[in-house]
């Protein structure tokens, strides 16, 4: 049996549309779609401690960093990212980015509806709050990068 489609998350300008959550199921592998329109803020750099991941971009252009490889993915392309890896995307273009995310195991849309209510709680996103929930699921923040050298 295949389940629902589940309803788009809104995380701020990002959209989250699961299409298949690994943990409901039991597959372990999940996918869904996300929505990045130019310019929108993202989510910091972090790494996972239990899960692969692979973007394959649908539309425009998403701008993906993996470790030390940044490349600007545009439709048809895709890139991997280990357990461990530090990882980040952003689309700095002109048109919406459109991408399938793939997750094994899954850490499942819940993730996504906690991520979405710390961001959307009264006075702005809480910062702290949304490091908790990223954590709690086994997202790790990355340092910050040193400012580069005059």
């Amino acid at each position: 049996m295949q389940p629902q489609e589940q309803p788009v998350v809104k995380i701020g300008q990002l959209e989250i549309r699961y299409l298949m959550d690994g943990t409901v199921t039991g597959a372990g592998t999940g996918m869904f779609e996300v929505t990045v329109p130019p310019g929108a803020r993202v989510p910091p750099a972090h790494s996972h401690k239990n899960n692969e991941e692979i973007v394959y971009v649908l539309d425009g252009v998403l701008r993906y960093r993996v470790d030390d490889e940044t490349r600007d993915l545009k439709p048809g392309e895709r890139m991997y990212t280990a357990r461990g890896s530090v990882h980040a995307f952003s689309n700095p273009h002109d048109a919406t980015a459109r991408a399938h995310i793939i997750l094994t195991p899954d850490i499942g849309l819940q993730y996504f509806r906690d991520i979405a209510e710390a961001a959307g709680a009264p006075g702005g996103p809480n910062p702290a709050d949304m490091a908790a929930v990223m954590t709690r699921y086994g997202l790790v923040l990355a340092p910050p990068k040193p400012a580069a050298a005059p």
